[in-house]
């Protein structure tokens, strides 16, 4: 058994795709490149295919990350070209890595993810930066959102890492963010971005990097 790595990027072609979607996707292209994927033991096998951290519908990425378990063996290489192939618009392969197959989750080592968040405004740099200084000088910021299964409560401050501001021109600023992104909570570019005091949704979101740890 091997087992592969993938960095790729996800595109404005395919930004809405849900996350069931984007793993069918994947598979489909396996397929189809004559790539043999190995399956889970059990009653009901699957494929053994995990994501880093599901991007949201409608946020892109160039840093997304996949292990793949494969049943034979093939150089990164081959993989690589024999999979681009079958891969629509949206999808860019950008590194293939082999890894040792009994390390952790790829899940379990996810720690942060970085964004870059273009957003309406009125306000000029130096006001944006202060509202950035503000948020990061608190230590602790209740906040809520409504989900399917009704309220939830949290501390948003503590999903926070990092923010700065990229850029700063006509009526739109780009902020960059560093949130958490682990099993004890992830944190939502467009909450912060509300925290923030900006009222409109953001223009876009681009996820940038994936932080992991041991």
């Amino acid at each position: 058994m091997q087992r592969l790595r993938i960095r790729f990027a996800r595109g404005e072609e395919i930004k809405y795709i849900s996350h069931l979607d984007i793993m069918r996707l994947w598979e489909r292209a396996l397929t189809r490149a004559d790539i043999r994927i190995a399956y889970s033991e059990g009653f009901s096998p699957h494929p053994r295919l995990s994501l880093a951290a599901p991007l949201a519908v409608g946020v892109t990425g160039e840093a997304e990350l996949l292990d793949i378990f494969l049943a034979g063996t093939v150089s990164p290489h081959w993989f690589t070209a024999a999979l681009s192939r079958q891969l629509p618009p949206g999808i860019e392969i950008l590194g293939v890595n082999q890894i040792g197959p009994n390390l952790p989750s790829l899940q379990s080592q996810v720690r942060y993810a970085e964004y870059r968040v273009e957003l309406e405004t009125e306000d000029g740099p130096e006001d944006v930066g202060s509202a950035l200084a503000s948020l990061l000088s608190l230590d602790s910021l209740p906040w809520y959102h409504e989900r399917d299964t009704g309220r939830r409560n949290y501390d948003l401050r503590g999903l926070i890492d990092d923010l700065w501001l990229v850029s700063s021109e006509h009526d739109v600023c780009t902020i960059g963010m560093r949130l958490r992104c682990d099993s004890g909570g992830s944190g939502r570019p467009e909450q912060v971005a509300l925290a923030l005091g900006f009222t409109r949704y953001p223009q876009s979101v681009h996820r940038t990097r994936l932080i992991l740890g041991s």
